[in-house]
């Protein structure tokens, strides 16, 4: 940029909010925690990351204790997505107010809730479980996904030299062909519960992060009455973009709610206008359940990234290395260009992918702490 022209165009945001691995963003996350006067508490995995190093899922409250509002932002629940989730929660806590938060309002930020996935560069946690599918009700019967059943081995193939894929590939072209390619994203990424080494499995249980988060939630938020939630996500719709996601019940008071607060740009998959397609087990669903006694509002803030070839081919692959590979063993060179693949997917490395990323962000966070004032009287800071 010329000299002076940022004072023409405005200022770029300070991109040294984001980070390059796990441990170097949780650092930056406390540092900028402990900065504000967050009270801060670690929930400790049980595993190691690659390096050894302790993994977490860390949780900062800002704001009274009793306060009966609170925005919630979420990163990491995709594991390798919280490249991209961390930096706007350390750009929010970094970037607050000299005011503070409005009256009655609490900031509530979960950092790495997939810290194994984060860690290992994973989308997935430590027991192969896409968390945003591990939500569903186990007392009751899990989805079924015929789709899925039919094409698991084209999905997850045992080899990825050239003539393998190309079989594979043809015997997916052929589904969708004959029951049409929203019938095939369903098949492939709705949500399984029958095969636990493939992709998009969502558990037969709770998973470790989903029964932390339900702690984090139930440690702070019995108390709030209206709660805006911003699920941080990327790998869907155009590159750089953020789009507010919404599952609500369609025509719901949450949906409408939503609306309130972030616009028409809210987007609705059960009704086909989102990027996303109709999911089972999403942590929407948890923490409609797990935040009943308050009125609340969820999107999950998608940002497009390469578009979903790509997204497949590296998933597949990361898949193929977990399961055939050398998954486990980080020092395996070869290894390594599957892995980056699969963070330059969800995270590109782009100085205007992450410029967008915090310029939408900073406006959805600021549009939810809008709409939590406007639902109950009390005044936003300027």
């Amino acid at each position: 940029m010329p000299k002076g022209a940022d004072g023409i165009v405005g200022q770029a945001p300070d991109l040294s909010v984001f980070a390059h691995d796990y441990a170097e963003a949780r650092e930056k996350f406390l540092a900028a925690a402990t900065r504000a006067g967050a009270r801060v508490r670690h929930w400790p995995h049980p595993l190691a990351g690659p390096r050894g190093e302790a993994l977490a899922t860390d949780s900062a409250w800002l704001g009274a204790d009793d306060a009966t509002r609170a925005l919630v932002v979420i990163s990491g629940t995709h594991g390798v997505e919280g490249f991209a989730g961390s930096g706007p929660q350390v750009d929010l806590l970094r970037g607050l107010p000299a005011g503070g938060l409005p009256r009655d309002t609490a900031l509530l930020l979960l950092h790495a809730v997939n810290p194994h996935g984060f860690a290992w560069w994973r989308r997935v946690t430590e027991d192969n479980v896409d968390l945003n599918r591990n939500w569903v009700d186990y007392a009751l019967p899990l989805p079924a996904n015929p789709g899925y059943v039919e094409l698991r081995e084209h999905y997850n193939p045992r080899a990825l030299d050239p003539q393998t894929l190309a079989r594979h590939e043809a015997a997916i072209e052929a589904y969708r062909a004959r029951h049409g390619v929203h019938a095939e994203r369903v098949a492939r990424s709705s949500g399984q519960y029958v095969d636990p080494r493939g992709i998009f499995y969502g558990g037969t249980a709770p998973t470790w992060s989903r029964r932390t988060s339900e702690a984090i939630l139930a440690d702070h938020l019995g108390q709030a009455r209206t709660v805006a939630i911003v699920d941080l996500h990327t790998g869907l719709g155009p590159y750089g973009y953020g789009e507010p996601i919404c599952n609500h019940a369609p025509g719901s008071e949450r949906v409408r709610r939503a609306r309130r607060w972030w616009g028409p740009s809210v987007t609705e998959p059960l009704l086909g206008t989102s990027s996303s397609q109709e999911k089972w087990g999403l942590s929407e669903f948890g923490y409609e359940r797990a935040l009943a006694h308050a009125d609340i509002a969820f999107v999950a803030l998608e940002y497009g990234t390469w578009g979903p070839p790509h997204g497949e081919d590296a998933l597949r692959d990361d898949a193929w290395l977990w399961q055939h590979g050398a998954g486990p063993d980080w020092a395996d060179a070869g290894a390594m260009p599957i892995r980056r693949a699969l963070k330059d997917y969800f995270h590109p490395p782009r100085e205007d992918w992450q410029e967008m990323v915090l310029w939408r962000a900073r406006q959805v966070f600021r549009q939810a702490l809008a709409g939590l004032a406007a639902e109950g009287g009390a005044a936003v800071p300027r």
